[in-house]
């Protein structure tokens, strides 16, 4: 695979490719949009979409030790209460007393206004829970909340799961959702909303057991990056320091991947101990202790949590696989994604719009759909369309030509090295999956 670029991508170059082609969108653009929050375009849901799929195939379906669910948004508000973040989930925040603009306090260097040069206020703490109401009366005892991690709803369930699926200690619960937070200050791009989507397993295991588990799951998604091609010198893992240790847990780290603007987190994975099994069981009086049947003893087990956000892990797809060939009029944008992670593994190109090759054309789109996300296209030049086709990371295109009529041959362009090969349509998706298997071994980070 051609070398791709390591450094001098910029984000506006990302938000620019983003919109024009259709990744990802302002919310609610044409009202001025909503600050912070954004919406997947159709190549952007298929990118997203993709990198939870491979998430879960490698967390859930290719293991016999995690299971999934998928739990509601809205839970019982002695969730929280259980969990620490009615208590804890708060973020210091400074107010400025001339332009009354908020900021987060870890978040300001000096003790004025980076907008207008005013004085700060005294720091108070800020719940970054979003707060609703259930039912139709607007009072205390109707107030619930949109969850802030989906977590906890692997932790309330563990008894449900773990009798239903049988499953023995260790084993783990994964689950894809939404979750919201009400960030102070949210920014760069898709790396901090309001409202993300998170990939979290929670791995309960046996007590003195948990550090080695700890040390494996890191080890683990360190991997799982480099293999969908993010490169290694983009990575790091970073180990918490005691005092930035989040209250439920006993140790921490972070796969952090090189932005523009630096390095950001990834996914963090956790040992959170008994913490959680713990406070719910006592605030609940549910017993959520285990019985080992082998070592005939009863235990709450410790959980080693590696949490991922789809949104970030999307963005920093994006970031990794952009390049640029060439200079001026000749210059090339590619995105050399995974072709597991690429929106589209395949595209159909027509030389032309003329009736006597749309018949074949559409013919060899039908025949990809059945195991392929293909896209069909059309329309202007085929030189644009193969550039077109390169901004948004399509690993293979596939060409009906009118010799095609005569000898049903197609042609297979390839992404990184442009170069183009001629087969039969009747062995078409074989050469296809030779093809992507070639480029799947060239990505790996």
């Amino acid at each position: 695979m051609a070398k791709r670029t390591l450094t001098g991508t910029t984000l506006d170059t990302i938000v620019s490719l983003a919109k024009r082609r259709g990744f990802v969108f302002q919310s609610s653009e044409i009202y001025g949009g909503l600050s912070s929050v954004w919406d997947y375009g159709p190549v952007g849901v298929e990118l997203k979409r993709n990198v939870k799929d491979a998430w879960w195939k490698s967390m859930v379906r290719e293991r016999d030790d995690v299971v999934g669910i998928d739990a509601s948004i809205l839970m019982h508000p002695d969730v929280w209460v259980a969990s620490g973040h009615l208590d804890s989930f708060t973020d210091p925040l400074v107010e400025c007393q001339e332009c009354h603009r908020r900021f987060r306090q870890d978040q300001i260097e000096g003790d004025t206004c980076p907008d207008c040069g005013g004085a700060f206020g005294e720091p108070r703490q800020f719940n970054l829970m979003f707060k609703t109401f259930m039912g139709p009366v607007e009072d205390s005892s109707a107030t619930v909340y949109l969850r802030p991690e989906t977590a906890q709803a692997m932790f309330v369930n563990f008894e449900n799961v773990q009798t239903s699926s049988r499953k023995k200690i260790p084993f783990g619960i994964a689950q894809i959702g939404k979750s919201f937070r009400n960030e102070i200050t949210p920014g760069n791009f898709t790396f901090r909303t309001r409202e993300f989507e998170q990939m979290e397993m929670e791995f309960f295991c046996e007590p003195g057991t948990d550090d080695d588990w700890h040390d494996y799951w890191m080890n683990f998604s360190m991997d799982w990056f480099k293999k969908f091609g993010i490169r290694g010198e983009k990575l790091m893992l970073r180990v918490h320091d005691a005092d930035e240790l989040p209250h439920y847990s006993k140790a921490s780290a972070d796969v952090e991947y090189e932005f523009p603007w630096g390095w950001g987190e990834l996914e963090t994975i956790s040992n959170r101990t008994d913490f959680d099994l713990k406070a719910h069981a006592e605030k609940s009086g549910k017993d959520l202790s285990y019985f080992d049947d082998q070592k005939k003893e009863r235990y709450v087990p410790f959980v080693v949590e590696p949490a991922m956000g789809a949104d970030r892990s999307a963005l920093a797809f994006l970031l990794d696989a952009y390049d640029e060939e060439g200079e001026g009029k000749d210059m090339r944008v590619v995105l050399r994604f995974h072709p597991d992670i690429a929106p589209f593994q395949v595209a159909v190109l027509p030389l032309s719009k003329k009736d006597t090759l749309s018949p074949t054309a559409r013919r060899v789109y039908d025949l990809l759909l059945a195991n392929f996300n293909a896209q069909y296209d059309d329309t202007q030049s085929i030189g644009r369309r193969y550039r077109r086709q390169d901004e948004i990371g399509t690993p293979l295109c596939v060409t009906v030509d009118f010799d095609t009529l005569d000898d049903d041959s197609v042609t297979i362009r390839n992404r990184d090295t442009m170069e183009q090969v001629r087969v039969p349509i009747d062995n078409l998706e074989a050469a296809i999956r030779e093809q992507l298997n070639t480029m799947r071994a060239d990505c790996q980070g």
